[in-house]
């Protein structure tokens, strides 16, 4: 009899762990992963320095890469589900992915089967009903509605779609760093506020300097 309640015990055991051990790690999409350097992600998409764009200089560093992913080769042409990401870095380090899938990869896919999808890698969703902010993406606006959230304490990753485009797409952060990004982008806009009119007189004067010794120089070879 002990020996038949041990191993129910252990049954229902499996059974409540099962969905946690079919999880996978909230913090890694595709072959990438948050907490990356820059330089990984660069290496791995074949990017340069120069195709990074930067937000804002402090008091943290906030940077910006977009991705589009190449066409899979092989015999039979397939595109890519994904049609664009965006990388989102703080000093450095990628805090932040949003996902954008091509239109036609998702065409006729109800938000039930999108999320049975994400499930089988991630393990179960739990669905809610509001509005997030998003980092600005060209082909999203502002808003964007959730249709469902995967997390931990650590991670949140979610599937959002357009309000105004009907497009799908993910947005996975790290909570933590997530958190630090905003607060350093808050104060970096309020320093843009603050400095503004000492930098619009700075960069006038030097456009007059600019100028005046453009001047200076064509007076002297000028002929007429």
């Amino acid at each position: 009899m002990k020996t038949i309640r041990s191993s129910i015990l252990c049954l229902v055991v499996l059974l409540l762990l099962a969905p946690l051990l079919r999880a996978q790690d909230l913090s890694k999409y595709r072959h990438f992963a948050l907490g990356m350097s820059l330089t990984r992600v660069l290496n791995r998409t074949e990017r340069q320095m120069a195709d990074v764009k930067v937000l804002h200089g402090r008091p943290a560093l906030i940077q910006e890469l977009t991705w589009w992913p190449p066409n899979l080769p092989g015999a039979s042409f397939q595109a890519d589900t994904v049609e664009q990401m965006l990388f989102s870095f703080q000093n450095g380090e990628l805090y932040k992915m949003s996902v954008t899938y091509d239109r036609t990869s998702t065409e006729g896919l109800t938000p039930e089967d999108m999320v049975k999808s994400i499930s089988a890698r991630y393990g179960p969703a739990t669905n809610v009903v509001l509005e997030i902010d998003s980092a600005k993406i060209d082909s999203y606006d502002a808003k964007q509605k959730l249709v469902a959230t995967w997390e931990d304490s650590q991670y949140s990753f979610n599937l959002v779609r357009s309000s105004f485009s009907d497009v799908l797409g993910l947005v996975i952060y790290s909570k933590r760093a997530n958190g630090e990004a905003e607060l350093a982008i808050a104060e970096a806009v309020k320093l843009d506020k603050q400095e503004g009119p000492q930098r619009e007189a700075e960069r006038q004067k030097k456009q007059t300097d600019d100028l005046e010794t453009t001047r200076q120089k064509n007076r002297k070879i000028f002929r007429p």
